[in-house]
This record gives C-alpha cells, structure tokens and sequence, in this order.
C-alpha cells in the first residue's frame, strides 16, 4: 500500500482569527456560495489545465477513512474521450428515462427539465471523473480493505465543487447509472468505482437554470 505518512508531527499551519474576522470570513464565504448553481448549458471555452490541477489538489486534502485517500480523479478534455462518454452516457439515461427509472423518480426531475440528451459532456471544456476505489491494491498484488469509502470521496467531491466555484467555473454533478463504462474508457481498474461525472466549464452565454429555494436553517439543522 501507499505510505501516506506515520507518525505525529506537530500542528503548525492551523491559523485561528479573531472573532469578528471569523464572523467576517464565514459570512463572505456563505455569501460566495450561495451563488453556486448547477448548470446544464456550457460554453466551449477553454479552461487552463493547471486550474484543474489545483482544484484536483484542493480535493486531495479532504479528510479520509483512516487516512486511505480512496479516490482517484480522471481528468478529460480530449474531444474524442468525451465524445465516447456521451455517447456510453446516453445509452444508459436513455434506458433510464424509458423506465428503469420509476415514475416517481422521473416526477421529481421533471421540474429541473433534465431528458437523455447530454451534450454538456462534449461542449464543456473538461469532465472530471471521480472514482471510489472499494479496496487497495499493493506492490505485491494484495488487497487492502478501505474504509468509510463512499464518505471519504464525498467529501472530496465537496472539496473539488467548491474550488472550482470559488475559481470562477460552473459544475454539473452527473451521475449516470451505471457508470461502468467509465472504467474502460478511463482506463481504471476494477477496485475503482465510478462516484460522479463532474462537467466543468463556464456557463453559456444567456444560460438558464431552474428557479428554485434552497432549504432555510431551520430546515436543515437542530441545536440542542
């Protein structure tokens, strides 16, 4: 297995602010992020691979089960590449939205307009595609349990979304099912689980999104 570090060291970057700046921080970073919406319609600007390459990093540092980093990110921006992932997505939403989806499923998705065509996965400058890897798998051929797998990468999937908002790009969490084709045509291995297609770019010119609310405090936490 990898060694990702043993042994304590000691802590020695923490920064704490005072609390009016803590204030401050919070109430400008809730601020920035409450701008961030899903979109579905991109343009095809190019995007400079070393701001994925730090959004990438930035994801690299969330917290992980036991420490494992069970995740690998394949970044996409060959034309050909993501045209075999549309045309692999497109096959399964098809037989999603044919059915294999339920009626009441498809209700809830009928407010945001979503359908089986995808052509965000061509437009859009690069798809990053996010794997969970179930287990390890050492120099010698051995497999190694990972642990809280689905926890750790999805909060280094937060992690990537919020750097690329905080960037200035525009994301799409898509989650076709299933998504075993990205494990061929990404050239992953089978310890590695596809967790999220996330589309990134800038939004189109005259983008639209869907008018929704996002849910008050009150509806979301409990003090006790």
């Amino acid at each position: 297995m990898a060694d990702h570090g043993t042994g304590f060291i000691a802590l020695s970057e923490y920064r704490e602010y005072p609390l009016a700046e803590m204030r401050a921080r919070m109430a400008a970073f809730l601020d920035d992020v409450r701008r961030r919406r899903t979109v579905r319609d991109f343009s095809d600007r190019p995007v400079p691979r070393d701001l994925i390459e730090t959004a990438i990093r930035s994801a690299g540092t969330a917290p992980s089960g036991a420490n494992q980093q069970p995740w690998h990110f394949v970044a996409v921006a060959d034309p050909a590449v993501k045209r075999r992932i549309r045309l692999a997505a497109e096959e399964e939403e098809r037989a999603f939205y044919a059915g294999r989806a339920g009626d009441e499923w498809l209700d809830a998705l009928a407010p945001l307009g979503t359908d089986a065509d995808k052509p965000f996965l061509e437009t859009a400058p690069w798809l990053i595609a996010i794997f969970a890897q179930r287990y390890s798998i050492d120099g010698a051929g051995a497999r190694h349990k990972n642990y809280y797998v689905p926890e750790s990468v999805g909060l280094a999937s937060g992690l990537l979304i919020t750097a690329l908002h905080t960037a200035g790009l525009a994301t799409l969490t898509h989650t076709p099912s299933p998504m075993n084709f990205l494990n061929d045509i990404c050239g992953r291995p089978e310890n590695e689980k596809p967790y999220i297609l996330l589309v990134v770019g800038y939004p189109a010119p005259g983008c639209r999104v869907p008018d929704i609310r996002r849910k008050d405090l009150d509806e979301i936490s409990s003090f006790l």
